[in-house]
């Protein structure tokens, strides 16, 4: 597993660095093969902040946790990806090769923000333009919308981008503030 630990702010310890290491090595008893471990380590207001990113097995796991230790915070994050993946183990698992998430094809999260909302108010005249600070590319596999939707909360996010196995079409699956998730089709 190759593991990369950045500071943004902070000064990454060989102490901290191998701490980390070791806790994240618990994880693989849960994947076959785990290619990438991304640790990020930030103080934000007196408060240190950890966010993994697990790559490994064909699917993507994020974890982020807040304390005022980093110790801590590794500690609470490992187990929430821990308790996460053993949430859908039987999901993920149970299936077979061609229909699960075990294919080697790496997933990439899209993210993509605006540097200024409308809301921040813009001078007379002013016309509001969106800027995009950040593009993701990530490669896209054929999957069920169920198998995005457990993706998605894999990683714990909103909505998750995928190819429709069923109609070969760009997806994207939701979760609705309702409850349940959503499915958007393109309809051409």
């Amino acid at each position: 597993m190759q593991v990369s630990i950045k500071g943004k702010d902070v000064d990454v310890t060989p102490a901290m660095r191998e701490y980390a290491e070791k806790k994240l090595q618990k994880l693989t008893k849960y994947f076959s093969e785990i290619k990438e471990a991304r640790v990020v380590q930030t103080v934000q207001k007196n408060t240190h902040v950890i966010e993994v990113l697990l790559e490994g097995d064909g699917i993507l796991l994020r974890g982020e946790e807040r304390s005022d230790s980093m110790y801590t915070s590794i500690d609470m994050v490992v187990e929430k990806l821990e308790q996460r993946v053993k949430k859908f183990k039987g999901k993920l698992y149970g299936r077979s090769h061609e229909r699960g998430p075990k294919e080697k094809e790496a997933l990439r999260e899209k993210t993509v923000t605006e540097a200024q909302t409308p809301e921040e108010g813009l001078a007379d005249g002013e016309v509001y333009e969106p800027v995009i600070e950040r593009t993701k590319r990530f490669a896209v596999k054929p999957m069920a919308p169920e198998e995005a939707a457990r993706q998605m909360e894999l990683l714990h996010h909103d909505f998750f981008v995928f190819v429709n196995s069923e109609s070969s079409q760009v997806s994207v699956v939701y979760r609705r503030k309702r409850g349940g998730y959503g499915l958007l089709e393109p309809d051409f």
